[in-house]
């Protein structure tokens, strides 16, 4: 008995479906459908690369062995493109370090036909459960950088000396202003940054640390992030 896969209310996911074989795309296309997915199939990598994605929670499926592009190097080629949908392989023909190869790059399963339709559909749910995840966590990130941009450079520069341990004396004594101002600059921080209390502001200021690569909000102003660290 298939085991229906589970989704959020607030945002349909669909599967997508890269095969050569017209057979197998509409073989899958009736298994997913069957358990309420929404399903976009493609022939080849180039025509999903040009076909609308919606911007929703989604999961890959696609086949190692195809004319043209082989489905190991199109998940290189997502990386570099960006297109961070998690993957499921499906193959006739896999091995060993083919599989290896297709995990260690970040793939949910490799599944060697024929294969059972419930191990697809448990796959499937994985990648669509990561995908929800990642996408939960870019729009926290995104708010994050939000208000980090609308700091002020004295208070970015409070922030960072903040979260790395030092006092408000300290502070003061190190950008060379009063201990009053380094109050109320800090105060302005908790209010912009809506941290409820240090730990909390450290937390943040981690998270925005590890996206600084490509944080523009972030990479604007480098030298007031880089101090910042966890408190022992």
């Amino acid at each position: 008995m298939r085991k229906a896969v589970t989704t959020t209310p607030e945002a349909q996911p669909i599967v997508f479906v890269i095969d050569d074989d017209a057979s197998v795309r509409a073989a899958l296309e009736d298994l997913l459908e069957s358990v309420g997915l929404v399903v976009q199939s493609c022939g080849s990598t180039k025509e999903f690369l040009h076909a609308e994605r919606p911007d929703v929670p989604a999961c890959l499926v696609l086949d190692v062995r195809m004319p043209g592009m082989s489905g190991l190097d199109f998940q290189q080629e997502m990386d570099r493109l960006g297109i961070r949908i998690p993957i499921v392989f499906i193959t006739a023909h896999g091995d060993v370090p083919m599989s290896v190869q297709a995990i260690k790059a970040g793939a949910i399963e490799f599944l060697t036909k024929p294969f059972r339709e419930q191990d697809l559909l448990d796959a499937i749910q994985l990648g669509i459960e990561k995908d929800g995840a990642r996408r939960r966590d870019s729009s926290s990130i995104a708010d994050l950088q939000q208000c980090f941009a609308n700091l002020t450079v004295g208070e970015r520069a409070v922030m960072a000396l903040v979260v790395s341990g030092l006092l408000n004396k300290q502070i003061g004594a190190k950008l060379g202003v009063s201990e009053i101002t380094v109050k109320v600059r800090r105060g302005n921080v908790m209010q912009k940054m809506q941290a409820k209390s240090l730990p909390d502001l450290v937390r943040m200021a981690d998270k925005l640390k590890a996206r600084s690569a490509t944080a523009q909000s972030i990479q604007a102003e480098p030298e007031s992030i880089a101090p910042i660290r966890s408190m022992p």
